[in-house]
């Protein structure tokens, strides 16, 4: 196996984790900023209030992208297998 394609796997596969990672923590980021600007706005410093809904917004996004997530990773894994033959060759 050649060093370039090691380092193009490599790259593929980062970038794989990173966009299945942010299309789940990027809705919750936003919401616990929407909700830390209201708390600190109102001044009050519930624990629950932070937690909660970013909380729901984390599993509403793993509810809906899901099927997308499953697929992307699917897609990804069939490209891997797909590709033995030129790392072993």
């Amino acid at each position: 196996m050649s060093p370039e394609v090691f380092v193009e796997i490599l790259k593929e596969a980062l970038f794989m984790v990173i966009l299945l990672v942010s299309a789940i923590i990027l809705p919750s980021l936003f919401v616990g900023l929407i909700v830390a600007v209201f708390q600190a706005a109102t001044s009050i410093n519930e624990q629950t209030m932070s937690f909660l809904p970013r909380l729901i917004v984390t599993l509403l996004a793993l509810s809906w992208g899901g099927n997308w997530l499953v697929n992307k990773l699917m897609d990804f894994t069939f490209t891997m297998v797909e590709r033995i033959p030129e790392v072993v060759g």
